[in-house]
């Protein structure tokens, strides 16, 4: 009974119960479990969201349509589809696992859905494993922007300032903190045009680049809705107005999440 349920949420009733069960079986559980069916999962789903993008968005080039599906594909995107099924409840799972909370992670989760697709595959055949497919991603593909997907924000910042007319930001990183192998650094984004003074935190320089591009997109965005005119510098107070902020990527303690430069 507890099994219909799940079959329901998929939109699919399989005629081989055997072939469900090994697909919710981790290998800590039994000899009998579902990695063999995940690998097949797994080029099923990238072939069927493939085909679902080129349909979809023919204006994409190729790089656009790897990157989209990429996003799309990756254990993140997976493991959301997985909660939305409720999956950690049907997953049959070893001992050490269920104490050490394998039910939750991530990464179990994403296996256990492809390996749900290659068993659909393997009971009724490719054209149900890709309906079901579609029933999980034309809802995501309705509300996200293939422009943007799977962009890092130093992407998505160069090309709004670039569409804007508007001079590259500069990096600098202005100081690093914890020992050597526990690095943090903190970087400084600029965007002179815009008088945008922003501060990111990372365990990386790319990483702290990457936090400062973020909170300096959504300033800079705010920014020129507020202007007079886009890509015309914002009339300025005197002295000139920075805004700064700070941005991280990384866990924090309360007090270092609020840092203001003059």
């Amino acid at each position: 009974m507890k099994l219909q349920l799940l079959q329901t949420r998929l939109g699919y009733t399989f005629q081989d119960a055997g072939l469900l069960q090994q697909a919710l079986t981790h290998r800590s559980h039994s000899s009998l479990h579902n990695e063999r069916l995940e690998f097949l999962g797994d080029s099923i789903l990238n072939c069927v969201v493939a085909s679902i993008l080129y349909e979809r968005f023919n204006s994409l080039d190729e790089g656009d349509l790897s990157r989209v599906r990429a996003n799309l594909v990756k254990q993140q995107s997976l493991f959301e589809i997985a909660q939305k099924l409720e999956l950690s409840q049907f997953l049959r799972l070893g001992e050490g696992e269920l104490k050490s909370g394998g039910f939750r992670r991530p990464s179990i989760l994403a296996d256990t859905l492809e390996a749900l697709l290659g068993a659909i595959y393997l009971d009724g055949g490719f054209d149900q494993a890709a309906g079901v497919i579609r029933a999980f991603y034309i809802p995501i593909l309705d509300t996200v922007d293939p422009q943007t997907l799977g962009k890092d924000a130093k992407t998505l910042l160069q090309e709004f300032l670039q569409s804007k007319k508007i001079s590259l930001p500069l990096y600098n990183v202005v100081a690093t903190h914890g020992a050597a192998h526990s690095q943090e650094f903190e970087i400084e984004c600029l965007v002179p045009k815009l008088g945008i003074q922003v501060f990111g935190r990372g365990g990386s320089r790319r990483a702290g680049e990457q936090a400062a591009a973020k909170l300096a997109l959504e300033v800079a965005e705010e920014a020129l809705k507020k202007a007079p005119s886009a890509g015309r510098k914002p009339r300025q107070r005197s002295p000139q107005l920075k805004l700064a902020g700070i941005a991280t990527v990384q866990g924090d303690e309360a007090g270092d999440k609020k840092l203001a430069k003059q």
